[in-house]
């Protein structure tokens, strides 16, 4: 997005002229079209379909100016998500922030592969270690009622949010701020499954990623390799998870291959690397002996 213009003022008092111009200031945009819909629907409390079949609805000044704010933040390269304040997760709306990493298509999976693991032990205790929005602590403790769900971060800040969405969504989640498990071994607990979507980017490679400009860098830098708070977590695993936990781990596009070394050496697992659906690493699968 950077380099998009926002130059074309937004001066109408209709909702068709309105995104006419929003289209153009952010003509240099792939999707335009979307992003000048989405914002402009999520100001007016309305859906896209509104948008079309009201094209003579007026918008107030207020609204004007608030719709050009808009532009001129998404102009600038700003994720959709932050300006408009919320993000769609499987099922759930969720409240997002610049506090927070904006949930992902691809992290689904690893919730999919959660619930698949989970569909014959219905009473299962759940850990999600990094839990930022909330998004698979919440999805799991909304379609497995009766698991118990513990989430941590080491943000105090996306703490806050991962609780107000969970409260919102009337989610039995208990949330607890420390480093990775750590929370969790010092009160004993013991899951059986953990998963986590730690950050896994390389120091190096994020300085030159366009993600690095806005979302948390403590939610996306994984130190040299990407895979220093996975190494970290692995030491902790055989202190919070129960014999034969599952755990789940979502990595980096290529990091498949390293990731079934370091347990072979570290906790003498034998790992599944899943693929997304194009087809890259995604998830790897494991069992603590």
């Amino acid at each position: 997005m950077s380099g998009v213009s926002a130059s074309a003022a937004v001066e109408t008092d209709t909702i068709r002229s309105a995104l006419r111009m929003a289209k153009a200031s952010l003509r240099r945009s792939d999707t335009a079209d979307l992003d000048a819909e989405i914002l402009l629907a999520q100001l007016l409390d309305v859906d896209r379909a509104f948008l079309h079949a009201h094209g003579e609805y007026a918008l107030d000044v207020a609204q004007t100016r608030a719709f050009q704010s808009m532009l001129e933040r998404r102009a600038a390269g700003e994720p959709i998500a932050y300006i408009i304040g919320e993000k769609g997760f499987y099922d759930l709306d969720l409240l997002v922030t610049p506090a927070v990493l904006i949930p992902r298509p691809e992290t689904e999976l690893l919730l999919e592969e959660a619930l698949r693991l989970t569909t014959s032990v219905p009473a299962a205790s759940i850990a999600d270690i990094g839990t930022g929005s909330g998004a698979l602590a919440i999805a799991l403790a909304r379609q497995r009622p009766r698991c118990r769900v513990y989430a941590t971060d080491i943000s105090a800040d996306a703490l806050a949010i991962a609780r107000q969405n969970a409260t919102g969504h009337d989610a039995a989640v208990a949330f607890f701020g420390g480093n990775l498990a750590g929370p969790l071994i010092d009160r004993g607990i013991k899951v059986d499954l953990l998963l986590a979507n730690l950050p896994y980017i390389a120091s190096a490679d994020l300085k030159t990623l366009e993600v690095g400009r806005w979302e948390p860098r403590l939610a996306l830098d994984g130190g040299a390799d990407g895979l220093s708070l996975i190494r970290e977590l692995l030491c902790q695993l055989p202190s919070v998870c129960k014999p034969g936990a599952h755990v789940l781990l979502e990595i980096g596009a290529s990091q498949g291959a390293a990731l079934r070394q370091l347990l072979r050496d570290r906790l003498r697992a034998d790992a599944d690397v899943l693929p997304d659906y194009a087809g890259f690493d995604r998830i790897v699968r494991f069992a603590v002996n």
